[in-house]
């Protein structure tokens, strides 16, 4: 339905934001996007992150007539988003790997019913006949695909999936479409509106400037330490990012043992577990998240004073998304960055292990094949479960360079290796309900597990659930490996039928087995990738080793905002540059009495709160490089203390 009345479009836009949201005005471009929508058209709404951007498509969807599908690839992300929107009484589904095909098939009829207003889905589920059969029945008023980025193959986040978005375009290619990110390069903005087949141009842009998030670069050679030592010296929720699993848990534990709250999160933990953990932080139980690049995107916690990485991401794109969760609501933070001696040197040897030869990609797939005793014509559409760890050590590969070999091997159109995080325990109870309360004298442990499974599970006398140990664990007071043992037992006589949770991934062959020699890789997939890739890291060291140009500006320029502003706030600002030579004498005498008033209490102050003296900018900033210069206060990590 296109809305054509546009004050009564905007009035019943602000309608249902107050109603729902309980917020009487759009922030930045969001109107906008809504209005463009509305109108019919294709949209790409850039938007960095905290930039309110589901709003711009749950406004419009309550407007319309229909379903909105929206095109997401994390399950976390949509089952947190669907349950906002039930908590607002708005009626949300999801649809994503685990759940059972009876589930599916009421979700999806449901939604040709009417009674959603929005369908979240995976783009890797676009291409199954069922979904593909349901939608030509179901009222699709628009397309949303969030992260809209990962359609680009000139993004530092490429999904191959997102290429199935294409399918619906043709099924459905009366609805508009609307793609939102917050990170995507000029070169992007591009390919994302000729891969999504946007019917005319139609971007709408909102700076990227984040004016209240200090941006810190600091060099460390002992980065534990210093993590520490800023956590001391700061107060407030924060999230340390790492590169590796193992490090998030070592990391929490060293700062917990020195009086600091944290907890570590990473894609290998269980989603009941990954679910505590994160509310744990979210509810402030816990200062500290330590963790991976698993965890942040949909995480609505506005409050979040610092974001430090102990490891350098590979892009500015990855770095500007992650640092961007500090500071949403607007008040003064901080994003730290710690930078040893072997950064550089780690980023540049990035590049071979993420693009190993040629040669060395084809003798992976060689040895893939040998592993399966897979023949020369075979294997089309074969999938196995795969032991990275046993393949490795068989054939003595690191696993970094292998897994970059896979992922070549499927943007050439060979092979696809999948992560096992999404698998699930799966549990049916095989006898019927009368016979159940029949049964007396089982054990305790398994009495209480069966209980928690009826109570908190639907559907396990009809199919196969998909359920979680951990959360048993937590309904039973009993730990993981009782209730596992309970289960077991519970299989063995016969009452449920049980498939343990496994974190095997697997390897699908995309074609029949090839001979090693014509495997063929085209420019646009090796070479053009492996540039774009060289490209991104050589950025991210161009910010890492800045020494006189401001950090934000550098960021903003990298996305194409080429009107952007030094920031006054960054360390490279504070440290170089701001000494105007038309501040009058009196007005910085004035400006340094009033700074040093303002830090009389001896406590650390953000250098945003500076900027609340009635005087001008430039003269607080000379006077702070007069007051540093003379040892009367120092600056580290955004904050400003009286010496």
């Amino acid at each position: 339905m296109k809305i054509s009345n546009l004050p009564r479009q905007n009035n019943q836009a602000l309608d249902i934001l107050k109603e729902y949201w309980g917020y009487t005005s759009f922030r930045g471009i969001q109107q906008d996007i809504i209005q463009s929508i509305c109108a019919g058209r294709d949209t790409l709404g850039l938007m960095p992150t905290g930039g309110g951007k589901s709003v711009t498509f749950q406004v419009p969807s309550l407007m319309m007539d229909g379903v909105c599908i929206v095109i997401t690839p994390l399950i976390a992300l949509m089952k947190d988003q669907v349950e906002h929107l039930r908590d607002r009484g708005i009626k949300a589904t999801a649809v994503y790997s685990g759940m059972t095909y009876s589930d599916v098939l009421t979700a999806f009829d449901n939604c040709i019913l009417g009674k959603y207003k929005f369908l979240y889905i995976s783009p890797e589920r676009l291409k199954s006949e069922l979904f593909q059969a349901k939608l030509s029945h179901m009222h699709v008023n628009f397309i949303t695909v969030d992260e809209a980025h990962c359609i680009s193959q000139w993004g530092y986040d490429f999904r191959p999936s997102y290429l199935n978005i294409s399918l619906i375009r043709k099924l459905k290619p009366e609805v508009p479409l609307l793609a939102i990110t917050a990170t995507a390069t000029p070169r992007v903005v591009e390919d994302i509106q000729r891969q999504l087949q946007f019917r005319e141009p139609n971007i709408m842009r909102m700076s990227f400037e984040r004016a209240n998030l200090s941006y810190i670069v600091r060099e460390s050679t002992s980065k534990e330490t210093t993590l520490l030592q800023i956590l001391q010296q700061t107060a407030g929720s924060a999230i340390v990012y790492t590169r590796n699993r193992e490090q998030t848990a070592q990391l929490a534990k060293y700062l917990s043992d020195n009086g600091i709250s944290a907890i570590f999160y990473h894609a290998g933990l269980e989603n009941a577990d990954k679910d505590v953990r994160q509310q744990l932080w979210q509810d402030g139980m816990v200062r500290v998240m330590v963790c991976t690049n698993a965890f942040g995107m949909g995480i609505d916690k506005a409050d979040v004073r610092t974001v430090i990485h102990i490891g350098v991401p590979d892009s500015v794109e990855a770095y500007f998304q992650e640092a961007g969760r500090a500071g949403r609501d607007g008040l003064p933070s901080q994003a730290i960055l710690l930078k040893g001696p072997h950064d550089v040197a780690n980023l540049r040897r990035h590049i071979d292990t993420a693009f190993p030869t040629k040669q060395f990609i084809r003798e992976a797939y060689q040895n893939i094949c040998y592993y399966y005793q897979l023949a020369v014509g075979d294997g089309n559409g074969l999938r196995k479960e795969f032991n990275i760890n046993d393949f490795c050590r068989h054939f003595r590969y690191f696993p970094l360079p292998l897994l970059s070999a896979f992922r070549l091997l499927e943007h050439a159109g060979y092979l696809q290796y999948t992560d096992p995080e999404d698998s699930s325990s799966c549990v049916k109870i095989v006898v019927d309900k009368n016979e159940l309360y029949r049964i007396h004298h089982l054990p305790a442990k398994c009495e209480a597990v069966l209980q928690a499974l009826m109570r908190n599970y639907n559907g396990l006398f009809a199919d196969l659930m998909p359920i979680e140990e951990v959360l048993l664990a937590q309904r039973t007071a009993l730990n993981h490996s009782e209730v596992y043992e309970a289960l077991l037992t519970l299989n063995s006589m016969g009452i449920i039928y049980y498939i343990p949770f496994k974190h095997v991934a697997h390897l699908t062959f995309l074609q029949s087995r090839v001979e090693t020699d014509e495997i063929t890789f085209s420019t646009e997939v090796y070479e053009h990738r492996r540039m774009e890739l060289v490209q991104r890291v050589n950025a991210m060291i161009r910010y890492l080793t800045a020494k006189t140009t401001c950090r934000s500006r550098l960021l903003l320029e990298y996305f194409g905002q080429t009107d952007a502003s030094d920031c006054g706030h960054c360390d490279t600002c504070l440290a170089y540059g701001y000494a105007d030579n038309s501040t009058t004498t009196e007005q910085a005498d004035r400006a340094q009495q009033a700074i040093v008033a303002l830090l009389q209490d001896g406590k650390p102050h953000y250098y945003q709160e500076l900027k609340t003296i009635s005087l001008p900018l430039d003269s607080i900033k000379q006077a702070i490089e007069t007051l540093l210069a003379e040892g009367e206060v120092t600056y580290q990590d955004g904050l400003i203390t009286l010496t």
